[in-house]
């Protein structure tokens, strides 16, 4: 004869559920913790790959143009000795001011600004901490201020100077010089804060400008 199943042999006790839905839980909470901290390496990886691009853009374009101040200036018609073209008294740590004479027009000798006034000719580049940007200031041009690029955290410049014939650089210093021949640019961007992820993490880039117009460099030729 046959036994019926008793009532109660089939089917999970309330503590064997319990220990089933404690274990699913569990299992939930590291998978949410592991997308979770995924999802803020990608965030901080993708901030940090803007930051780079932006700082890298910034430099490209400073070091192009400062690169060329002093083309076609001369302290005078006589002795043509080359001017670096950098306005000492406006260029300091976080400004720089430079001229060149890229059209190679008007006289040669003083005044400067009457052979510079033409767009791209008389420039101006400081860091605005109110709206973290590089901002260029040319009088010549239109519109006369734009923005370089945003989200800069500071802009920096350090000055080399090359006194006489001497290849030894003095520097770097606050200010430029007449014997100024080389820009150093430091660019920094301080990361957002991003959830899960260390604060303050900060992002630089440094570029060095040879002034090829400086009277130092050309005595090298």
């Amino acid at each position: 004869m046959k036994l019926g199943k008793r009532k109660g042999q089939t089917g999970f006790s309330l503590i064997e559920l319990m220990v089933a839905m404690v274990i699913l839980l569990s299992l939930l909470a590291i998978v949410s913790t592991m997308l979770s901290r995924s999802t803020s390496v990608r965030a901080r990886e993708s901030r940090k790959t803007d930051a780079l691009t932006s700082a890298q853009a910034a430099l490209n374009i400073l070091s192009r143009e400062i690169a060329n101040a002093g083309y076609g200036i001369y302290d005078n018609s006589v002795t043509r000795i080359a001017n670096n073209g950098l306005v000492y008294d406006d260029s300091g740590s976080n400004q720089i001011h430079f001229r060149a004479n890229l059209t190679n027009t008007g006289p040669q000798d003083d005044p400067v600004v009457l052979r510079t006034n033409d767009p791209g000719e008389d420039v101006t580049y400081f860091f605005d901490a109110a709206t973290e940007s590089i901002v260029r200031y040319d009088p010549n041009d239109i519109p006369q201020t734009s923005v370089v690029v945003n989200g800069i955290s500071n802009v920096t410049f350090e000055y080399f100077d090359y006194v006489a014939s001497s290849s030894t650089p003095v520097g770097p210093l606050s200010v430029p010089t007449p014997d100024t021949g080389r820009v150093r640019i430091n660019v920094t961007v301080q990361m957002d804060p991003v959830v899960g992820q260390p604060d303050g993490d900060i992002v630089s880039f440094t570029s060095e400008v040879t002034l090829r117009n400086s009277n130092y460099m050309l005595r090298q030729y």
